[in-house]
């Protein structure tokens, strides 16, 4: 049997963009990719494999700014230098126009 790569177990097709990120316990961040059920982003702050976190994402829309306010898990977690690389499930999000 062969053995299937995270790219093939993926349900939504991932975009490569950088988008700024808002940490929930404060701190910053900019997306590597992000589909409609995950983002992977880097920080500064390290956080456990399986662990809660909050954030929202910035979108800039014709109509105004919007934040993309989400609750994930951390499904995995890359060591990436001074920063680390974590990977997100999205469980739940909405959407509010940025003030």
């Amino acid at each position: 049997m062969s053995e299937k790569s995270s790219q093939d177990n993926r349900k939504e097709v991932r975009v490569t963009t950088a988008l700024p990120v808002a940490l929930g316990g404060g701190g910053a961040a900019m997306t590597r990719d992000v589909s409609a059920s995950g983002i992977f982003f880097e920080i500064d702050a390290t956080y456990a494999l399986g662990s809660s976190i909050s954030f929202t994402v910035k979108l800039n829309t014709p109509s105004g700014p919007v934040n993309l306010n989400c609750q994930g898990e951390i499904v995995r977690i890359e060591p990436r230098g001074p920063k680390v690389g974590v990977a997100v499930r999205i469980t739940e999000s909405a959407m509010e126009e940025a003030s």
